[in-house]
This record gives structure tokens, sequence and C-alpha cells, in this order.
């Protein structure tokens, strides 16, 4: 039997909540400074607590802040690795749609003006204020973007070339500093750390493979790289400190921008990325089928995504147990979980449903998997 004490969880969730209401008009009245960076941290300290005991009262194990101090999952994170500077061009353009409408924009983007290093612990007061407020039996656990997500977005164009004429050293560089953020989380207390990479199923659709090609990549071979980027950078990382990953094909307000199944990077992708976890999206008919848990090897779990973070509607437990009957087909049922196929907040609009439904549906999360796998 697998470890029920060790994450991922059977009931678990990705990670990023639904701002309240007062934190999003605290963060407004801060950028227009109305009020100071110490009245906008109370009002945020505050919501957290509160998302902090709501976690534990629908019976999840690990809690998080609902990255709620953050802008977006991954930038806020990324900004604060030394030699990567903002910058704001039109030159990479993101659309995200759903059935119902479509949003392309230019995001905040980054570019590596020196070499890769980590001046300080990033989200270090972000955990610690989680860790400091868990009740008993509830794991802090945080979420950071993947050293993936430095690289995906601009490619070999966002990075100098004269800082690294050999992506070689690039390479080395991000899984140093990464290396040195894990030990160092891991000194905070850190047990449950998720690396969030969009870019691990974004390159299961040709349409993406496409984009990676020209902006000079190498769209047969590049999800190898990252993921041996990524075991780089944990192979130092303590025996207790759980490591998962979530991939998910975009979430901006109930929207994506990626299709297509796990299919192209599934095998190196189980078999060799050396984490405990993954946490993968099947919510619908653009995320595949659940052919490609064959690869699954024994000592790790794959939390099913299969109920939907987009919506609000509450999906029937009959249907959710179908879906994990199913997945059961291609991978032994002792080694998923369940949780939602993503966030609720990857940005701070936050998907289409009200607070309640999203903690409706992180309850209903709970109870199906203690019907499935006992308590």
């Amino acid at each position: 039997m697998a470890d029920n004490a060790r994450p991922p969880f059977r009931a678990d969730h990705v990670g990023s909540l639904l701002r309240p209401k007062g934190v999003l008009q605290a963060r407004d009245e801060f950028a227009k400074g109305e009020i100071g960076a110490e009245q906008l941290a109370l009002v945020e300290d505050a919501a957290i607590r509160d998302i902090i005991r709501k976690q534990g009262e629908v019976g999840l194990k690990s809690a998080t802040d609902g990255e709620l101090r953050r802008q977006s999952w991954h930038m806020d994170f990324i900004y604060q690795l030394g030699g990567v500077e903002p910058v704001n061009d039109d030159l990479v353009r993101v659309a995200f749609h759903n059935k119902d409408k479509t949003y392309e924009y230019a995001p905040p983007s980054a570019h590596v003006t020196a070499p890769i290093s980590l001046p300080n612990t990033i989200f270090a007061d972000a955990f610690t204020f989680v860790r400091d407020n868990v009740s008993a039996g509830q794991t802090p656990k945080l979420t950071i973007p993947s050293p993936s997500m430095v690289h995906y977005r601009g490619g070999r164009e966002a990075i100098s070339k004269d800082v690294y004429p050999d992506l070689a050293q690039f390479w080395d560089d991000l899984a140093a500093a990464y290396g040195q953020e894990v030990r160092s989380l891991y000194d905070l207390g850190c047990r449950y750390l998720q690396l969030d990479d969009t870019s691990l199923a974004y390159v299961n659709d040709p349409a993406q493979r496409e984009h990676v090609r020209e902006i000079g990549g190498d769209p047969l071979h590049q999800h190898e790289t990252y993921i041996a980027t990524i075991n780089k950078a944990l192979a130092n990382r303590p025996a207790d400190m759980a490591i998962t990953t979530h991939m998910c094909r975009g979430n901006n307000q109930s929207m994506w921008a990626a299709e297509g199944g796990y299919d192209f990077v599934a095998d190196t992708l189980f078999n060799q990325l050396d984490v405990d976890g993954f946490f993968c999206e099947w919510d619908d008919e653009r995320s595949g089928g659940f052919e490609p848990l064959r690869y699954l090897p024994k000592g790790k779990r794959v939390v099913l995504g299969v109920v939907t973070s987009k919506r609000g509607e509450l999906e029937s437990k009959d249907f959710i147990k179908r879906r994990v009957e199913d997945a059961a087909k291609y991978a032994d049922i002792d080694q998923l979980c369940l949780s939602a196929q993503c966030g609720f907040s990857s940005t701070s609009e936050g998907n289409d449903l009200t607070e309640q439904q999203q903690w409706d549906k992180l309850r209903f999360i709970v109870e199906v998997a203690e019907e499935i796998w006992g308590s």
C-alpha cells in the first residue's frame, strides 16, 4: 500500500484560490498609493488565516496560502531570480479561450540579462506564514513555478547570448539556483513543495510544438531538457521532502491555452522526472484520455484532476467515481489521488465561479476520495 501520510494526499488541491473581495480591493488601493505595504499585508494575512482554516474545515490535509499575495502564479517568483529582468513587449502573445470567449494578450515576460542566481529565498515569508498558521494535521504546501517556466515563453531569444553563448551553462545555473531554493525552503520547514509546469503539458499540443520551433527551440526534445534540469535541481533534496509537479494547459479566467493528451511526454515524464507525484488535468475532452497512465512506474502517484475548477457546477459523485475507475484501467488505483484539474485563481482575476462554489468543490473532492479509498 502507498504511504497515505506522505503527499500527494488522496484528496488534494493544486494551490491557488479565489482572491476574496477585500484582498482585491486592498491590492487596488495599494496600487493607487491609497494604502501602504503594511496595511496591504494585514488584509492579506487575515484572508490567508481564514482560507487556511477553511481548507482544514473541508477536510484537506494540505494547506496553501491560495497564492493570495501574488499577481500571477509564476512571474512573481521568476522576477526574483538573480539575472532576470521584467520586460513588457509585444513579441510574445498568448491566446486563451473556452467555448464562450477568447482572450489574446502580451503577458508580462522576462529576459535573462545576467547569470542566473538566487539572491534570497523566494517566497520564504509567504511559506513561513502558512507554516505558522496551520492547525494540527495540516501540511503546509508551497507552490512555485518549475525551472522550465523561466525558459518556455521566450526561449533562446529571451536569454542574452553575451551572458550565455552556450545554453548548457544556463541550464546548470538555473538548476543550481533552484537547488538552493529547495534546500532553503526545507530548512524553513517545507516538506511539501509543488513545481507548477505548464510547459510539460503545452508541448503535447502540436500548435505549441510549432511555437517552440518558431522561437528557435527543439520541439521534439525540449521537454527532455526540462526534465533533466528539474532532476538536477532536485538531486540533493532531503528524503522527507515530498515534491510534486502540476501540469495543466493554461488557466486564466476559466480559459485555457493548449489542448491534447499527455501522450507525447508520458513515457519520459513518468519514468524520468524525479518527483513523488504528478497533478494532471483530465476534466474534459481537450485533455485526452487516461492511456498515458500506463507508463506510471511503481512508487509514484498521479493526482487525477477530473473535477473542474473552471466552472462552478458541481459534478456528480458517480461521474467522478467512473472517471477514477477508467483511470484505474491503466494504473493501480492505489497510486491514484483526486483533485481539481487546476487552481481556482492562477491569475488575480480568478475563474468564473463563486467562493462558495470553490469550497463546495474542495469538500466534494474530499468526500469522494474518502468513499473511494477510505478516510
